[in-house]
């Protein structure tokens, strides 16, 4: 046992930054491939738009279903099934002769997806209570590798091979991951004998567990808040100074940079979590992109956007392994799977609202304002977290009997 939950968790840290990679390789030509290739000459960016949304609302609509069948037979099936069929679905979107073949296709993805939530599902219900912090912040590392990875070989895979070859190339990447789960993932601490649940039940179940809801609402948030800077971001680099030729490479620095700091930062929250409380943890960590956000007044230039950026990543990588960490201690192991997909329903409604909220204010307020907004939001939810238990505690003495 003790061999087999790190084995899995090396094995499926590989498999979710495949698949990250696969995602984040076709992301940032997505709009070109729809103008150049497709034909599209009028609303450019209001087909980009919803391509890129189209995927996380069919992910979170369809999400608890998976979960349901996560739980029933199993979460490697899963990782199997969502594996194979993204595989197809890119080979398909390098096939696409028009903007609505596309939507379709793109509607596809987010209904076959769930290779993340399910890696993240096994990782946490076949590894030892002592070692889940720790295992998930490692697994949170995973995805943001893959991200930084990513972009970059699809920028020089669509530039010397073209966009429909990309996506093939997308293909075969996404089909490692599904390779990697059927040979080296092996998932114990599941029977396959317990009765398959109805969504609505798991919405009931999931909705009297307060907890749950809690956690599952600040996911929402704080991708919200992610997302909200996507579309902003290499518009906020042109103002900070850059050419309209090196924005986008600037801008692909600084993304990396958060990622990288991810990458550093994540394993370690994980550990502080296991030793400080993964409540502390996820606090700390808000506060600190809070800050991170608000501080962007004070930089003017690039360099100290990229640093400040940076330091933004250190923090924020204690965000979603604590959040995951708390999913796992407030649900029982038989309704994790279908927890997860609930956290990636989450997941996908903030990255839908996100860009969409981030959009509609820069067309009102200064960019810069967007930053701040963003920042006092994760402060916000950082005060309600920290008053939380402390009402619950003062509410507790009230009530108590006096001896």
């Amino acid at each position: 046992m003790e061999f087999s939950w790190r084995k899995n968790l090396y094995v499926l840290w590989s498999g979710v930054f495949f698949c990250s990679m696969a995602y984040s390789m076709v992301i940032p030509f997505l709009s070109l491939f729809i103008s150049h290739d497709l034909g599209v000459s009028k609303n450019v960016t209001l087909w980009s738009g919803l391509t890129f949304g189209i995927t996380f609302l069919a992910g979170a609509l369809i999400a608890p279903y998976w979960g349901s069948l996560s739980d029933k037979y199993g979460r490697k099936p899963m990782l199997l099934r969502s594996g194979f069929c993204l595989c197809g679905v890119y080979i398909l979107t390098s096939l696409v002769q028009d903007p609505y073949q596309l939507l379709g296709v793109r509607i596809l993805s987010g209904l076959l997806a769930g290779y993340v939530p399910s890696a993240i599902a096994l990782v946490a219900t076949n590894t030892p209570e002592r070692n889940v912090g720790y295992s998930l912040g490692i697994m949170s590392t995973a995805g943001a590798a893959g991200s930084i990875v990513g972009p970059m070989i699809g920028g020089v895979l669509s530039k010397y091979i073209g966009y429909r070859e990309c996506f093939l190339a997308a293909g075969g990447v996404v089909l490692i991951s599904a390779l990697i789960a059927l040979f080296f993932v092996k998932e114990e601490n599941f029977h396959r004998d317990q009765a398959r649940s109805h969504v609505l039940d798991d919405f009931k179940e999931a909705i009297a567990n307060r907890p749950l809801i809690r956690h599952l609402t600040v996911v929402l948030i704080v991708t919200t808040s992610v997302m909200v800077l996507e579309p902003l971001l290499t518009l906020y680099v042109v103002d900070l100074g850059a050419s309209m030729g090196d924005a986008s490479l600037s801008s692909g620095i600084i993304f990396s940079a958060v990622g990288i700091a991810t990458v550093i930062a994540a394993p370690i929250w994980g550990k502080i979590g296991q030793r400080i409380g993964y409540q502390n943890t996820l606090i700390i960590g808000l506060v600190g992109g809070g800050l991170g956000n608000l501080l962007q007044l004070i930089f003017h230039n690039l360099y100290g956007f990229g640093i400040l950026r940076f330091v933004y990543g250190l923090f924020f990588a204690a965000v979603y392994p604590s959040l995951n960490a708390l999913i796992v201690k407030t649900t029982a192991p038989e309704f994790r799977g279908r927890a997860f997909s609930l956290n990636q329903s989450a997941n996908q409604l903030g990255g839908m609202a996100g860009p969409i909220a981030g959009g509609a204010a820069a067309g009102f307020i200064p960019i810069s304002i967007v930053f701040v907004l963003n920042g006092l939001l994760l402060l916000l939810t950082a005060s309600v977290l920290r008053l939380n238990p402390l009402r619950r505690m003062m509410l507790g003495k009230r009530t108590a009997p006096k001896s």
